[in-house]
Parts: C-alpha cells; sequence; structure tokens
C-alpha cells in the first residue's frame, strides 16, 4: 500500500470521527469525499470500510458514557444489582430505534442505488435545507426554557417522536445526529440533552447498520486481502481517537452556544457542492 493511500484512509478516518457526531451528515462527506480522493478499493470493500469506520466512532460513545449506559453496578454491602436508570434510558433509546428499522428499508428499496449525479445533488440540497432548518429552529426556540434538561427524564413517548425523525435520515446529506438533535430541540429539548441522546441513539443504530454490512460483504463471498485490512485498522483507529475528542468538545460546546453555526457551514458547503455541480454545465 502506498503512502498516498494510507494518508487518504487517515483523512477518511478524521472525516468520519469529525463528522458522524457533529450534525452535518458523515455519509454526506465521505461520499463527497470520495468524489475527490477516491480510495483504490473495490466498491463492495469500501462499502463495507465506510460502516465499520463509523463502529470504531461507536466506541468512542460507549467508553465515554459507559457509567451511564452499563446496567450493572455493586452493592454496598457487596454483590450485584441492576441500574433502573440505566435500564429506563436502555428502553426509551431502544423505543427511539423502532422507526431507524423503517427508514433501513426505505434505503434498500429506494436508495440504495442513486446515481452519483443525483446523489450529490441530493446531499447538497439537504445540507442546504437541513441547514435553514437549523437556523429556524434555534431562532423559534431562543428565550424558550427546555421542558427536558436531562436523558432520565425524558419519557418514552418523546424518545419515540425524536426516533421518528431518523425516517428523514435516509436521504443522503441530512445527518442522522443533525435530524434526531432537530427533533428533540423541536420537543424543547436542552441542547446538551438532545446532544447526549443522539450518541446513545448511535449505538444499537449504528452497530445493527454496521453488522448488517459486514454480514453481507462475507456473505457475498469477498475477503480482505492484506492491504484491506491494514485500511481497516488505520481508518477505525483514527475514527476512534477523533471520535473521542468531538463528542467531548460538542458535550461543552452547546452549554454555551446554540447549533446555528453548523446550520450556516451546512449551507455553505451545500451551495458549494451545487456550484460545483452547475457551472461546469454553464460553461
Amino acid at each position: 500500500m502506498e503512502f498516498l493511500d494510507i494518508l487518504k484512509i487517515v483523512l477518511y478516518g478524521i472525516v468520519e470521527g469529525i463528522t458522524e457526531w457533529l450534525p452535518v451528515s458523515s455519509t454526506g462527506h465521505l461520499i463527497l469525499f470520495d468524489k475527490f480522493l477516491p480510495l483504490r478499493f473495490s466498491p463492495a470493500f469500501q462499502d463495507m470500510f465506510e460502516y465499520v469506520i463509523q463502529l470504531a466512532a461507536i466506541l468512542a460513545v460507549v467508553i465515554l458514557f459507559w457509567k451511564k449506559i452499563f446496567p450493572i453496578e455493586k452493592k454496598e454491602e457487596g454483590g450485584l444489582r441492576w441500574k433502573k436508570d440505566s435500564l429506563s434510558l436502555w428502553g426509551k433509546v431502544l423505543v427511539a430505534c423502532i422507526p431507524a428499522l423503517l427508514a433501513f428499508v426505505i434505503d434498500k428499496l429506494f436508495l440504495s442505488n442513486l446515481d452519483s449525479v443525483t446523489e450529490a445533488l441530493t446531499i447538497a440540497c439537504a445540507l442546504v435545507v437541513y441547514g435553514a432548518v437549523f437556523l429556524i429552529v434555534e431562532t423559534r426556540n431562543a428565550g424558550k426554557q427546555p421542558q427536558v434538561s436531562s436523558v432520565n427524564e425524558l419519557s418514552y413517548k418523546t424518545a419515540f417522536f425524536i426516533g421518528c425523525f431518523q425516517l428523514l435520515a435516509v436521504i443522503p446529506g441530512t445527518s442522522r445526529s443533525g435530524i434526531t438533535i432537530i427533533g428533540a430541540l423541536l420537543l424543547l429539548v436542552s441542547r446538551p440533552t438532545a446532544s447526549e441522546f443522539t450518541f446513545l441513539l448511535a449505538i444499537p443504530t449504528m452497530v445493527g447498520a454496521s453488522g448488517y454490512k459486514i454480514l453481507d460483504f462475507i456473505l457475498e463471498g469477498n475477503t480482505l486481502v492484506s492491504a484491506e485490512i491494514i485500511a481497516l485498522a488505520v481508518g477505525c483507529a483514527v475514527a476512534f481517537a477523533v471520535s473521542m475528542l468531538v463528542i467531548k468538545f460538542l458535550m461543552n460546546f452547546v452549554k454555551k452556544h446554540d447549533f446555528k453555526i453548523f446550520g450556516w457551514y451546512r449551507i455553505a458547503l451545500g451551495v458549494l457542492v451545487l456550484a460545483t455541480l452547475v457551472l461546469p454545465a454553464l460553461l
């Protein structure tokens, strides 16, 4: 494997580690990134690779929120017991994941075979539209007190409604984390709580999606060569390390700031992508 290939994989890992957690669409960024710096691997491996490095990013969430999500604790008098708060939290996460099953079916039936131009246009439009939605929602919420200030205060009904917004995430460029955060903000959930619940919601959602891709890769008779094993190892290590930093950054950022900066970023990137697609046709 050449140095340039390793550099591309490192950049892929960085892009994944940043955009998986910021509400700017990791899938959209990876697709756009691949159009400018394509990896020299088979389509089957590359499709699986993009999901596996997401698993590495998910591991960062598991580690950072381990005390909150691990459902067993030691009793003072000895022995173990179930943690009611953790069990309740997992119940809410699983309820919120139910709509993701329908989203998977929609993606498999209708959106998995878009041609490259249509896909790029879709990403650009989604970036702009949901960037504008962030600005509108944050403006609407200005001055309003959140009704939910911690994940423990989330009701199962609110968790399910937040999960329903994942149906929109099947559109490339939408951002799973971004659309669930928007849903939470519309329901007057505080920004830190919306971000935290979105991170936790990613665990079963992305583990399921990644597991499916890995199984599909194996069942189709694909095997890994040494270069692909190196690519997976490097990509996962980078995505994990960057995710650890980005999650900590975002949790601190949203305590004092709103999401408007990400809205403006999405709009600017979407306009840039549209310009690169439209201008060559006009010239």
